[in-house]
């Protein structure tokens, strides 16, 4: 019996399961080769499924489900699992619980002896101690108002999967009014960095992923005040989608795009001191903290890394700029672009900063995009390297491997593209 494209994507549904099973079971053990196959088998299966995706106009909405369901089975093994012992999710209890106990977590620094008494088992090991938070204020409300419900790590996986999982929705309904294929919210739901950063460690990122779904989606609705908003919101968060900033040019009136600045400042609010806003050590983190970085670091040569890390946000900014010229109003990939340009000449590229494309990719010209969100995870063997005494450093080979992977995509849709363009050249000549 020859094998139809549902029964051929649901046989990758249940690799990803088995594959990420596995993965689950060694997440303690990032970087070594126990968590490492199981999640290359899983990001294999998953390009595989993006291929049935693209040759498919439509599914029948019983295997969309299907999907779902192994997609909610695999992130919730990955729920139960304890974050690794230093990360991140760590520093956002830590943020938290200092706020309600009537402190700044901008002007804290975790590892001041004078605060030993405010630790709990759970943020004596968070990571850079010698700081105090880096993030913005949305984040840093969105710790408090978790952890006022429940101080734990556990409830800020929690209410993240849940952000993951409110994301599905929204792209089902954006999918139903942009006419696309609602088979697309599976490219979203089952890409392994998921269930490895978002249900497994617990990043703040997918909840400001969350709000520029929201806002895409009020796009398209033309709710413009709500679009501005959560996209403010969404900035709040992380830093990242201020690229977007020109695809919002003239899509949304200058009262909305006010609203949404005065929404943006008073979220410091809580945290004036003297009367002025302190945004802890986010200038230290553009300065100091390099990762993943090989654009930023050819450039760092020739400039200071803030002027660098300037340039990085021009380079998401001019994208932006570009895709709201030459892009269709409702297209995806114009969201794409902006922040993998930005991202590809920041101090700092971790796996988890590609969350922020995923609901956004499905056009073919996000392949490269793609590509590069699954050969990110190469960078796991780092991990597996600082066990064995080795310093933060990316092995050139790993970098190689994950962007030179990225660039050969992108060559080859350039190519393809460079040559049906000829052809079509040559045929309009041979028939004048």
């Amino acid at each position: 019996m020859k094998l139809t494209a549902s029964h051929r994507l649901c046989g990758f549904g249940a690799i990803l399961l088995g594959a990420l099973t596995i993965c689950s079971r060694h997440f303690g053990s990032r970087g070594e080769p126990s968590f490492m196959i199981p999640l290359f088998v899983a990001a294999a299966a998953y390009l595989l499924s993006i291929r049935e995706l693209f040759t498919t106009p439509k599914f029948p909405k019983r295997v969309i489900v299907f999907g779902l369901t192994l997609a909610a089975l695999w992130h919730v093994l990955f729920l139960r699992l304890p974050s690794g012992t230093d990360d991140d999710i760590h520093r956002y209890v830590w943020d938290g619980r200092v706020q309600r106990l009537g402190y700044n977590p901008y002007i804290l620094v975790p590892n001041d002896p004078a605060l030993a008494r405010l630790h709990t088992s759970e943020t004596r090991t968070l990571n850079n101690a010698y700081l105090p938070s880096p993030y913005p204020a949305g984040a840093e409300l969105f710790f408090r108002a978790v952890t006022a419900i429940h101080e734990s790590t556990f409830a800020l996986k929690v209410a993240f999967v849940g952000g993951a999982w409110a994301i599905v929705f929204v792209l089902l309904d954006l999918l139903r009014r942009t006419q696309r294929g609602e088979h697309w919210v599976l490219a979203y739901a089952w890409h392994p960095l998921l269930a490895t950063e978002v249900a497994g460690s617990g990043h703040i990122d997918i909840v400001g992923v969350m709000l520029l779904s929201l806002s895409a989606a009020a796009l398209v609705r033309r709710r413009r005040a709500v679009a501005a908003v959560a996209f403010g919101l969404a900035v709040s968060v992380k830093l990242l989608p201020i690229v977007l900033l020109p695809l919002y040019w003239r899509r949304v009136r200058v009262r909305d795009g006010a609203l949404a600045a005065v929404i943006f400042a008073l979220l410091y609010v809580p945290f004036l001191e003297h009367g002025r806003p302190s945004f802890g050590s986010l200038g230290v983190y553009v300065q100091s903290f390099w990762f993943n970085d090989p654009v930023f670091a050819a450039l760092e040569r020739l400039a200071a890394p803030r002027v660098v890390a300037g340039l990085a946000v021009l380079a998401g900014l001019v994208t932006a700029i570009w895709m709201r010229k030459t892009s269709i109003e409702r297209s995806s990939d114009a969201f794409v672009w902006p922040m993998a340009a930005s991202l590809l000449c920041a101090p700092v590229v971790y796996p988890w900063y590609l969350l922020w494309v995923l609901p956004f990719i499905g056009a073919a010209s996000t392949l490269p995009v793609i590509v590069w969100s699954l050969s990110i995870i190469s960078t796991y063997y780092v991990w597996y390297l600082r066990t064995l005494g080795r310093p933060w450093i990316m092995p050139d080979w790993i970098m190689l491997l994950e962007y030179g992977s990225a660039a050969a995509v992108a060559g080859i849709l350039w190519l393809r593209r460079v040559t049906r363009s000829a052809a079509l050249r040559r045929s309009a000549s041979q028939a004048g």
